[in-house]
Formats: structure tokens, C-alpha cells, sequence
């Protein structure tokens, strides 16, 4: 061997344990950063959302919308949606129309609900057993990607899901009529119907078939009303510098109340069995840094009661002060105050809109229609 591949060989050998140690080194900061972000004792926002990060009454009602595609900043799209009385209409038509549900009203929330369902009314011939019929029922439960579900009326005239052990009098089946994919098409009808005489005729009663153009029209109409308020709020939070380890960032997240999925995705829980807002960390499972965080709240499904918009600005707020971040817009421009009191404003008409289309946000519909 020469010198000079012996000189080569060296240089080389000291670039390579070079390289091995500035990405150790990165590494090393990337959790030490989180770990010391999220070494502090005080009272936090993730375990309670409703309080603030900073003890000012300003962390909270400041969301930014987005409507159907989510973005950041107020726009004619997303004023629009909010604005918009067609579908809050057509909805409300809907429910002034005659239901062909019970005269007698519910006692309690059914799963046929006359404002999302096409309800078929099974005229029995004769008082029926939940245990007899139930085996015949469940062969139903979807057409398409909607539900069906089947009530059935008590001999006190009050209005059940079908079980086990009861005298039942009357039956309806309801398939919801639109959902975020689709409204009920006239194929998802038709296999219905003809799926509901098969069960007609082994339980011994008789159809009541409503007129497929009505049916269909109220379909589209529903599923209008869902476009039209298929709205998303979102932050983000950007890395001022080193990036931030994967692996102690979500233990750190989950001890401070979000669940971690198994697809990845945390969750903030809302209390009531529900989601308040999601954390997506923009990388894939397998990455060891990433050096931005997205905060997700689905508007329709979250009731206002849980101030779904404060808390996650206060989160986001807290994890850019802990994390060395700042909260931004998909276009990573810095979010004011000013941008999301605006946005504040018409998230309050939004669900005011939502509220007086009888289908308010949070609600057993809207969690069914938003699905």
C-alpha cells in the first residue's frame, strides 16, 4: 500500500466517524428538546382544556376554518358554506314534510330519526316477539355504505330498537339518507326494498313502500346540506429548530391526555366518550424526527358546549411555548389574533346555521350525517 491510500483510507475513515457523530449528536437534541418541553409541573391544557396557558381569556374561541379541503385563513369558500341558507332550507324542509314515522312521538332518541332516515313502515300481522323476528332483522344492516336500523312500537304505543323479550306491535326500518360519501342512490334503494319484502314475507307482514322520486330528492337535498357543512378547523405548529423526536414526543403527548391510535393519529378525548381534536405529526410510522405538528378539529361533530376552538388553540399555544414552535397557517405564515377572532365570528354563525337546520352540531345526526 502507498502513502497515499493509506492518507486516503484515513481521510476517509474520519469523514465516515464524523458523519456518525453529528447525526447521534441530532439526534441527542431532538429529545432533549421534548424532554424538556414537557418537564414542567404547572396546570396544563391537555389534561384540562378549559384552562389557559397563560391566564389570559384570550386563549381561547380562536379557531381557523376550513371547509372540506382544510385550510387556514378566512376564505369566500368557507364564508360561503357558513353563510349559505339553501341547505339549512332544504333540510328544514325535510322535517316539515309528513314523516312516515309513529303519530305517537319517542319517548327517547330511536335510531330512525324522520329528518335522516327514509322510514318503511312493516304493517304486522299480528303481534310479534323481538326474539322471533331479530334473527330476520340483522340479516339488514347496511345498503351501501348507509344503515338501516329497525324500531319496533311497545303495547304502551311507545317506540323501541327491537330486543330481545318484547311484544312488539309495529315495525319501521330507516336507511339514512346521505352521509360525507354519498346521498342513497336509486341501486342502494332498490336493494333495500327488495331485501325488505324478503323480510316482509317471512315475519308475515306488509310494506309500505315510498315513492323512490321523493326519496331520492330528499336524499340529495341531505346530502347538500353535509357538503355545504363539511367544515374543519386546523393549526399548526412549525420547529423554530432542531426537529423534534418522534418516539419521546408521543409519550410525552400521551401522558398529557391525547390516545394514540393504531393508525398513528392522536386524539384528544372530549370528556363524553367523544373527540375533541385530532394531532397528526405529518410523517409516516416509521420516522424517527419531524419538525411540525397539525391540530384537527372536525366542526360539525363537536358540540359547541365543549369549546372545541379555545381548547385547541390554547394546545396549540402551550406546545409551541414547550416545543420551541410557532403556530402557523398551512402556508406558514404566522397566525394573528386578529385572523382568528375573524374566523371566531363565523364559526359562531356556523353553528347557528347548523342549529336552526335541527341538525346541531355535536348532535346523534350530525355525528351520523358527518361520518
Amino acid at each position: 500500500m502507498t502513502d497515499l491510500q493509506a492518507s486516503l483510507m484515513a481521510i476517509g475513515g474520519t469523514i465516515v466517524v464524523g458523519v456518525i457523530s453529528y447525526n447521534k449528536w441530532q439526534e441527542y437534541k431532538a429529545k432533549k428538546t421534548v424532554q424538556r418541553a414537557f418537564a414542567s409541573e404547572h396546570d396544563d391544557v391537555l389534561m384540562n382544556p378549559g384552562a389557559a396557558t397563560d391566564g389570559s381569556p384570550e386563549t381561547r374561541h380562536e379557531p381557523t376554518l376550513a371547509s372540506d379541503n382544510v385550510v387556514t385563513t378566512p376564505s369566500p369558500a368557507a364564508e360561503s358554506a357558513i353563510a349559505s341558507s339553501a341547505a339549512v332550507d332544504s333540510v328544514s324542509a325535510l322535517a316539515e314534510a309528513p314523516a312516515e314515522v309513529p303519530a305517537r312521538p319517542p319517548q327517547k332518541e330511536l335510531p330512525v330519526d324522520e329528518l335522516i332516515d327514509c322510514a318503511i313502515a312493516l304493517e304486522l300481522g299480528g303481534p310479534v316477539r323481538g326474539e322471533k323476528i331479530l334473527p330476520k332483522l340483522q340479516t339488514l344492516r347496511h345498503v351501501g355504505n348507509k344503515p338501516v336500523h329497525f324500531i319496533g312500537q311497545r303495547e304502551d304505543g311507545n317506540w323501541e330498537t327491537v330486543a330481545h323479550g318484547v311484544l312488539y306491535y309495529g315495525l319501521f326500518a330507516g336507511v339514512q339518507l346521505a352521509n360525507r360519501s354519498s346521498a342513497l342512490n336509486e341501486i342502494e334503494y332498490s336493494e333495500l326494498i327488495t331485501r325488505l319484502r324478503q323480510i316482509a314475507d317471512d315475519i308475515d307482514a306488509e310494506l309500505d313502500v315510498p315513492d323512490m322520486g321523493a326519496v331520492m330528492a330528499s336524499a340529495r337535498s341531505l346530502h347538500q346540506f353535509v357538503a355545504e357543512y363539511d367544515a374543519q378547523l386546523s393549526v399548526n405548529i412549525q420547529a423554530k429548530g432542531a426537529p423534534w423526536a418522534i418516539n419521546t414526543l408521543l409519550a410525552a403527548l400521551e401522558r398529557q391526555g391525547f390516545d394514540l391510535r393504531p393508525d398513528g393519529r392522536l386524539v384528544m378525548p372530549d370528556g363524553d366518550g367523544g373527540v375533541l381534536f385530532s394531532l397528526s405529526t405529518n410523517v409516516s410510522l416509521a420516522a424517527e424526527t419531524t419538525t411540525r405538528l397539525t391540530l384537527l378539529l372536525d366542526v360539525p361533530r363537536v358540540t359547541p358546549s365543549h369549546d372545541g376552538f379555545g381548547a385547541m388553540i390554547a394546545c396549540a399555544r402551550m406546545l409551541a411555548a414547550r416545543l420551541d414552535g410557532v403556530v402557523v397557517d398551512d402556508g406558514n405564515q404566522p397566525l394573528t389574533d386578529a385572523a382568528l377572532a375573524e374566523i371566531a365570528e363565523q364559526v359562531a354563525a356556523f353553528y347557528t346555521h347548523m342549529e336552526e337546520s335541527n341538525i346541531p352540531a355535536g348532535s346523534v345526526r350530525a355525528t351520523r350525517l358527518f361520518s
